[in-house]
């Protein structure tokens, strides 16, 4: 839902990538849920993110709406469905970070709270090393909400607490021990899974993920691997789309860059309300 502080950068990135192999932590991981039948979007897949509110009717002629899971029903996933044909719903929810506005607020035990997301009032960081406990199981509820409620894909949020003062001692290796675990069980009920942010992590986490999601790389001068080291086009030459955000750049200072990328990129408002401004026609 936003670009949390990063305090992990390019030095961190290039640590990880050892001469174009795979990075040392990812031998840790497990194998790669495959998902046979889960969503993989085109490379040029049209697309809008509103979460200040669910979308009501006229639809944008979008082949994808990534709207709020909790916020969003049954039937207004049916309804954009139904709306247009081979449109595809994708189901938002944070997986590192505790809200206490959200229904479920009170199944989150209080030794997996951190400290303050800052600039996000009622929003704690998570010790993300627990999911294999209560943590995880609340992750798991969420994730079958959005199986049930006919959602197509999921998009995890808040996945780089890493890179944040968490208010936990988290590694790089927890981060991408818990991301690959997400993706896995997102894949385990048939759900496409987008790797949202997390730029120091791209390469290692590129085989668990169908495509991804970004905010503000051209603004900070993250997106290719000439800007990082392992980049998005990575994940374009690898048949996986991507989605980018940008907040306060004019269209004109990325737009064209994002196109020979073959990103799909919006100009949006913070707020992530139904305002949009598309870099490609649609």
């Amino acid at each position: 839902m936003r670009r949390t502080v990063r305090l992990i950068v390019a030095a961190v990135s290039a640590a990880l990538i050892l001469c174009w192999g795979v990075p040392s932590e990812a031998a840790s991981l497990p194998a790669p849920v495959s998902c046979s039948g889960c969503w993989k979007p085109a490379l040029n897949t049209s697309w809008q993110w509103q979460l200040s509110a669910v979308p009501s009717a006229p639809y944008l002629d979008v082949t994808m709406y990534d709207i709020d899971g909790f916020d969003a029903t049954a039937g207004n996933v049916s309804q954009l469905h139904s709306t247009k044909s081979g449109r595809k719903v994708v189901c938002y929810i944070s997986a590192g970070t505790y809200e206490n506005w959200r229904p479920d607020a009170g199944d989150f035990p209080s030794s997996v709270l951190g400290s303050d997301v800052d600039g996000w009032a009622g929003e704690r960081w998570l010790d993300v090393r627990q999911y294999t406990g209560t943590l995880g199981t609340v992750l798991k509820k969420r994730m079958d909400m959005c199986k049930t409620k006919g959602f197509d894909a999921v998009e995890f949020d808040n996945v780089d607490g890493y890179t944040n003062d968490s208010g936990f001692p988290l590694t790089a290796n927890d981060q991408l021990k818990f991301n690959s675990w997400l993706a896995n069980e997102a894949h385990n009920r048939g759900l496409s899974v987008g790797l949202k942010n997390d730029i120091d992590q791209l390469q290692s986490l590129q085989p668990y993920f169908d495509w991804a999601l970004n905010e503000e790389c051209w603004t900070y001068g993250e997106c290719t691997t000439a800007d990082t080291g392992y980049g998005y086009d990575k994940y374009v030459a690898a048949g996986k789309a991507v989605f980018n955000v940008e907040y306060t750049l004019a269209t004109s200072k990325f737009c064209s860059k994002a196109n020979a990328q073959n990103f799909n990129s919006l100009k949006k408002k913070l707020s992530l309300d139904a305002t949009r401004t598309p870099c490609r026609g649609v």
